[in-house]
């Protein structure tokens, strides 16, 4: 996610999601109004049936049927209470679609809340907001405010009750379980066990939790009808999507995009060049090769066709001036830092992920090692963390074995890494060294043993040490309290800003 700016719009084809914000940086609640009059209120049952008619999909990522989910709240709540929580944390770097509409457009998405919420007789919808989002927080609370002052007027607007909750932000907060956690006053972490939010989360009440651009698009059916809503698209997958693309972009943005739009376009749009291929669906989505992405369409039919995720709509091209293995051994590094640590597999394994593709960068591994590291964590972690990372490694794999090929001959492609994959801001990675007082080492050679990757010894097995990256900080520190002569110690070098 993007703090602390407001991301710009472009569109291919009409105005949906984005309409009037070509006139204005934020759309008021009159001038929301105005665009697009006040929705009428629907029973559950109508609800689920124009949601069904237009196999209206979630747009965070899983792409589940949101006629599904309803369903199931409504059958879980019967006679009780339950809860329509929105899905605003938005910890993917390379994703900023859902807070330019928090920012933007916060109405079009809180209509969308509301009328799933009147259609369930919710007890009220919960705003959730990673804390990196100060920006979107103050929009939606002053949308809020604007929404209660209205009806305080003599206005006919919902009297739901909406509340803001800010989250801390990790790449892993927006998964369900943890927003839910997060939200209920618990640290923002995946659940141990599988809990559908649909029969408990908020407060143990049944929740429609959907993320931000999905109510917005509920809020847009309402609008215009099944009929109307499914002018623009393909027939199986009507309706516009938002983007974020950004990477190699001259000219990063959001951009709205009838479904069937070529992504060619998208990029022509937003100055962007292919070169070694484009980040589809990002973090857990996959590498699209040039010769896929010049013929990809935007769909998830069309983006599967060709190799690609369309996910959360993330776009992330990468141009031909960094090196593709690099970049992806930044963000393996970045994956496995940003685990929850509650599952082996995960917390062990996607660093052992990380240390491998980097002894790929270097000319030293190879890709059957990153393979089975990526099988070692494949499938067995609590959260999808582990399978989407694997995803994305895998996918590089494949998507950039011209390059790879260059590393295991040269130990390198003769490209600087420029950090084109967004990483968040304020995540920096410092690098550590090892530093040896030779008035006491011994040769024992533990050190060697304990970082295998960071450490070569010489002729009479005394060592010499490589930079270790952040993420192996707790393994350099164990090595450094391990060494027999206590000849060690760990210094905090260059920090360098990862993105």
């Amino acid at each position: 996610m993007i703090p602390q700016r407001v991301p710009r719009v472009l569109r291919v084809g009409p105005a949906r999601l984005t309409a009037g914000l070509e006139h204005t940086r934020r759309i008021d609640l009159p001038a929301h109004r105005t665009l697009h009059g006040e929705p009428a209120l629907r029973d559950i049952e109508t609800l689920i049936a124009q949601v069904n008619e237009v196999d209206m999909r979630g747009r965070g990522g899983a792409a589940f049927p949101v006629g599904r989910k309803m369903r199931a709240v409504a059958d879980a709540a019967g006679a009780r209470e339950s809860v329509v929580l929105v899905n605003g944390s938005e910890g993917e770097p390379a994703s900023f679609k859902d807070t330019m509409m928090l920012i933007r457009n916060p109405h079009l998405v809180l209509d969308g809340a509301v009328l799933a919420a009147e259609a369930l007789h919710a007890r009220e919808v919960v705003v959730a907001i990673g804390s990196g989002g100060e920006v979107a927080e103050a929009s939606v609370s002053a949308a809020v405010a604007e929404r209660r002052a209205a009806n305080v007027a003599g206005g006919t607007e919902s009297h739901v009750r909406i509340r803001v909750v800010a989250l801390e932000e990790r790449f892993i907060s927006g998964e369900g379980g943890a927003l839910v956690r997060g939200v209920n006053g618990g640290e923002a972490i995946p659940n141990g066990r599988k809990k559908r939010a649909a029969e408990s989360g908020v407060d143990g009440l049944p929740t429609l939790l959907s993320n931000t651009e999905t109510f917005a698009q509920l809020a847009l059916l309402a609008e215009y009808g099944p009929e109307g809503y499914a002018e623009y698209g393909t027939a199986k997958e009507p309706g516009t999507v938002l983007l974020s693309v950004s990477g190699g972009a001259t000219n990063p943005a959001v951009v709205e995009a009838p479904t069937g739009t070529p992504l060619i376009d998208v990029l022509d749009m937003c100055e962007a060049e292919i070169g070694d291929g484009v980040l589809m669906g990002g973090y857990h989505g996959a590498w699209m090769s040039y010769e896929n992405a010049l013929t990809a369409v935007i769909s998830r039919e069309g983006m599967k066709a060709k190799g690609g995720e369309l996910g959360a709509g993330i776009v992330v091209p990468l141009g031909d001036s960094t090196c593709p293995l690099g970049e992806t051994t930044r963000v393996a590094a970045y994956l496995a830092a940003q685990s929850s640590g509650q599952c082996g597999p995960c917390r062990l394994g996607l660093p052992d992920v990380a240390r491998a593709l980097l002894a790929l960068a270097e000319g030293t591994g190879s890709t059957d090692a990153v393979r089975r590291t990526v099988r070692a964590v494949e499938r067995r972690g609590a959260c999808f963390h582990p399978d989407g990372t694997a995803r994305f490694v895998l996918s590089s794999l494949d998507a950039f074995e011209s390059d790879i090929a260059l590393h295991l001959e040269y130990g390198s492609c003769g490209r600087p890494t420029r950090g084109v994959l967004p990483l968040p801001e304020h995540e920096e990675q410092p690098e550590y060294r090892v530093e040896v007082d030779w008035t006491r080492c011994q040769g024992h050679g533990l050190c060697a043993h304990l970082l295998p990757e960071f450490v070569e010894l010489d002729e009479y097995g005394f060592p010499s040490f490589k930079t270790v990256p952040g993420w192996m900080a707790k393994e350099a520190r164990r090595a450094v309290d391990m060494c027999p002569a206590l000849a060690l110690r760990l210094n905090e070098s260059v920090a360098v800003r990862a993105g």
